[in-house]
């Protein structure tokens, strides 16, 4: 029961995160940042987002800069699902680089 809760969670925050990264980065032509997966803490107080960013030689500007403006991300999310959720977790990003290995394996597989 909690494992579905927790999911159910988990998502809202994914959708709802990849709402806020879409409306901010219309103004960055060229690039386009995705949430991957969302996973929370089972006492709901962390939630940790990977994020897919294209393209990838932009991602370790953008995850500074995302990580620097986490407290205004969590209060526009707060903004977001106040009616869902008592409490905002705090958020934490990492780059999900998965793709890239992907491609990787895929180039090395061709030669």
């Amino acid at each position: 029961m909690q494992e579905t809760r927790l999911n159910r969670v988990a998502r809202l925050l994914q959708k709802e995160l990849a709402q806020l990264f879409q409306e901010q980065t219309r103004a960055l032509h060229g690039t386009m940042v995705s949430v991957t997966r969302c996973k929370v803490s089972p006492d709901l107080s962390v939630c940790t987002a990977y994020l897919s960013i294209f393209p990838s030689e932009k991602a370790e500007e953008l995850i500074q800069n995302i990580t620097n403006n986490q407290a205004t991300l969590r209060y526009e999310l707060g903004k977001r699902v106040r009616h869902q959720l008592r409490i905002i977790p705090e958020l934490r990003f990492f780059v999900d680089d998965s793709l890239d290995y992907l491609d990787r394996i895929d180039e090395l597989l061709k030669k």
